[in-house]
């Protein structure tokens, strides 16, 4: 069975999905992301036999404490260098007027190493936000659960965990070199090896403790957490040292000589800074929206709730990491570099070639999504019960997991349009996006708040909170790239990415013949191998 689309009504739509390097560039992301899960998974089904899900919801504080050091520290200067656009060196260029020790401005290396002196105000930003955060955590932990700081090397995890984030961000200037010249594969290389000493270290540390009879809490995932960034930070400048050798910039911060852009001291240029100071106000927002899930359950639902919502989001978001986070990564660095408002206005033609490229990667998304729609909600918490044992089994979090199939085309949808946004969007319109998320926020923490307290969804409606959350996003989204393509007299046929009838009503037959089938099971492989089955059917018929 097949789609058809109305065709794009545009002379670019026969070129190539995107240049050769970008989707080399996805497919090594999205290799790395199978690598990297499928061994996290592997550990974790090991781990889960020794943890309890009080523990599980602690380590989940603690990633979120990471995440959100990382997030605020290096998340708006990312985007904005992926605004920036190519720069052809110029050979001509007179070298005797470039000052000794500084870069001009005007060549590649100048280019890099302007990126490269950018990145090292996220590390200076990473140690204020660790030592803020981490205080602020402890300040607020116990009037939420007491319990937590009496977890037994609760401290020292949290510490290990700071200090782990601040070593992660020294890797800063390498990666954005690496995203800039899409040198893919050095963060192939530097991800998976941390990754397979992350889960070698946590898994061993905490067979060990069990055996031994030691009661370590989650310093296990703390250690973890720090061979993670000691390793990646290495690996990183290995590889990189001789590729900054060889172009001409350092991986340290230089002074930049430029007669046309303003450097701030010589070394950080001001239409960058202020473009990332943009992206930074929205970014807060971003993150509230983004994590606001962990926030809300970890605020109004007990450590026992927060472990059934973190086993059930880490399995239903696998699909996102796995296959949806690096299309967009790589999308939104495409995107940025080929409609650079830094550099100039782009082209009608470069607009429409973008156009296309977003339409093809959306049918795929809506195709997927139908998949996963029909098959997910039944098969999903049958292959959890399975997987994870019966402890979990009955911790409720099959229903969310459920439920989180139905989150997850939203989810796609909005990395997709997004991350267009984010590459074409004025300062202004930022602005102005980042006063709609405020009410979208508002709207969330409204939906959140009826679902666990009023209603008594549990885990389940924060996931029905959160699907509202995409779809005003999405619908935001889809206005702004409406009204962003009107100004190069081109439009956004949504029609065109509906499925054929045919291919929803196979996939509502699939979906009504496996809600029957969940009627008679028992939780065993039996019912797996049933339900798996007519999944396989339903897959060869799509």
């Amino acid at each position: 069975m097949t789609m058809k689309y109305a065709p794009a009504p545009t002379e670019v739509s026969s070129k190539p999905l995107a240049p050769p390097r970008s989707i080399v560039g996805a497919a090594l992301l999205i290799g790395l992301q199978f690598f990297s899960r499928a061994l996290t998974f592997i550990v974790n089904q090991v781990l889960l036999r020794y943890l309890a899900p009080e523990l599980l919801g602690i380590s989940t504080q603690l990633e979120l404490y990471s995440i959100t050091v990382l997030f605020f520290a290096r998340e708006s200067l990312r985007v904005a260098i992926q605004r920036q656009g190519d720069t052809i060196d110029d050979a001509s260029k007179d070298n005797e007027k470039v000052p000794k020790g500084h870069v001009d401005a005007t060549s590649v290396a100048g280019q890099s190493q302007s990126i490269v002196n950018i990145a090292y105000i996220s590390i200076s930003l990473g140690i204020v936000f660790a030592f803020g955060f981490a205080w602020l955590y402890i300040r607020s932990t116990p009037a939420q659960d007491p319990t937590v700081l009496e977890t037994p090397y609760f401290r020292e995890s949290l510490i290990v965990y700071g200090l782990a984030a601040i070593w992660e961000l020294l890797a800063e200037p390498c990666y954005v070199i690496v995203q800039h010249r899409a040198r893919f594969e050095v963060r192939a290389r530097a991800e998976s090896a941390a990754t397979v000493l992350r889960c070698l270290i946590t898994c061993a540390c905490a067979i060990w403790a069990s055996r031994a009879g030691m009661d370590m809490g989650v310093l296990p995932f703390a250690l973890g957490q720090g061979v993670y960034a000691l390793v990646l930070s290495t690996v990183y400048y290995w590889k990189m040292k001789s590729i900054s050798s060889i172009n001409g910039f350092s991986l340290l911060p230089t002074r930049i000589q430029s007669d046309s852009t303003v450097y701030i001291l010589s070394y950080f240029s001001w239409p960058l800074l202020s473009l990332s100071g943009t992206f930074f106000v929205q970014s807060i927002m971003k993150h509230l929206l983004t994590q606001g899930d962990t926030l809300i359950i970890t605020s109004l639902a007990s450590l026992r709730a927060q472990g059934t919502y973190a086993l059930a989001s880490n399995y239903g978001g696998l699909i996102a990491r796995l296959l949806l986070q690096p299309v967009e990564e790589v999308s939104r660095n495409h995107f940025g570099k080929a409609l650079s408002a830094i550099n100039g206005v782009p082209s009608k033609k470069a607009v429409l070639n973008t156009r296309d490229q977003l339409l093809r990667l959306l049918r795929v998304y809506i195709l997927l999504s139908v998949c996963v729609v029909s098959v997910g909600p039944t098969t999903a918490p049958l292959l959890l019960g399975n997987v994870a044992g019966p402890r979990w089994a009955t911790s409720g979090a099959g229903s969310v997991l459920a439920v989180y199939c139905y989150y997850i085309p939203l989810l796609a949808v909005n990395g997709l349009t997004e991350a267009f946004v984010s590459s074409v969007a004025t300062e202004s319109e930022l602005h102005r996006q980042t006063i709609w998320m405020i009410w979208f926020f508002f709207a969330f923490a409204g939906a959140s708040f009826t679902s666990l307290q009023i209603l008594h969804l549990e885990a389940e409606g924060l996931v029905w909170a959160n699907a509202l959350n995409m779809l005003l996003r999405i619908m935001w989204c889809t206005a702004f790239i409406k009204a962003y393509l009107r100004r190069y007299g081109a439009g956004l046929e949504i029609r065109v990415l509906l499925p054929r009838p045919i291919t929803v009503a196979a996939g509502a037959v699939t979906y009504a013949v496996l809600l029957q089938l969940q009627t008679t099971f028992s939780g065993g492989m039996k019912d797996l191998l049933k339900s798996g089955a007519v999944a396989a059917v339903f897959m060869f018929v799509m």
